[in-house]
């Protein structure tokens, strides 16, 4: 996948590729970093459903000290503080984000089921714990975008060797305040992969030995194809 001039790929395993796009402010380093990759045996539902869902956070997230839900909104949104571990010579961060998942319209007949989104954005919150100001604020837009392939037959029950799940990660993370370049550089080239490594592996983990799950409104049995489909409810 061409990223453009501006983004330099900084690791590539397999079907994971992460890229940087070099980015200061001030000396304060802002770099962009996205990243695609497949995990095959489970769906964009399920994926997206423990990325979100905050009880396993603690589970595949190695850079977390703690976490607490501030406000939860609805069943797909919630407002959380993170306190990350500190990373030597820098201070402790911490941050404050609205965590919303949404589910996406299928895009072709090569896919399965709807796609899903999950995007964690960083606001400002009147329950916020850090008022004394013992961590430095970090702030983050992420979003974890996710579609399933499936190569079941028609009419065929589908089992875990039919689907890939097709991630797109992207992150713009303000650190707050002053660290040192090299070290920012090294931690993100080092922990992004790793974190994407592991927490694919928990998600195949959790669901090994269950039914595939596409979503509530999804059915495990393959449906016509999406042309089909379209021309029976009258929509082609």
């Amino acid at each position: 996948e061409d990223c453009g001039q501006a983004w330099t790929a900084v690791h590539e395993d397999g079907d994971m590729k992460v890229y940087r796009r070099d980015l200061e402010e001030g000396g304060v380093v802002l770099d962009p970093l996205k990243a695609i990759h497949t995990v095959p045996g489970v769906t964009a539902y399920e994926l997206t459903h423990y990325f979100f869902d905050e009880k396993y956070r603690l589970q595949w997230e190695g850079t977390l000290d703690s976490f607490n839900v501030l406000d939860r909104i609805s069943a797909d949104t919630v407002i959380m503080h993170q306190v990350h571990k500190r990373v030597w010579p820098s201070s402790q961060r911490d941050v404050v984000f609205i965590s919303h998942r949404r589910e996406l319209p299928q895009r072709s007949d090569k896919e399965r089921g709807s796609g899903f989104i999950v995007c964690n954005c960083s606001i400002d919150h009147d329950k916020d714990p850090n008022v004394n100001g013992k961590y430095i604020r970090a702030k983050a837009n992420i979003f974890m975008l996710a579609h399933t392939l499936c190569n079941a037959a028609p009419g065929e029950k589908v089992d875990r060797s039919h689907v890939t799940c097709q991630i797109t990660y992207a992150a713009n993370v303000n650190p707050g305040g002053w660290a040192p370049p090299s070290v920012v550089r090294a931690v993100s080239k080092r922990e992004y992969p790793k974190f994407l490594r592991r927490f694919s592996q928990f998600v195949v983990k959790q669901t090994e030995g269950q039914d595939v799950d596409f979503g509530p409104d999804n059915s495990s049995v393959l449906d016509l194809d999406l042309d089909d489909d379209l021309s029976a409810s009258g929509e082609l």
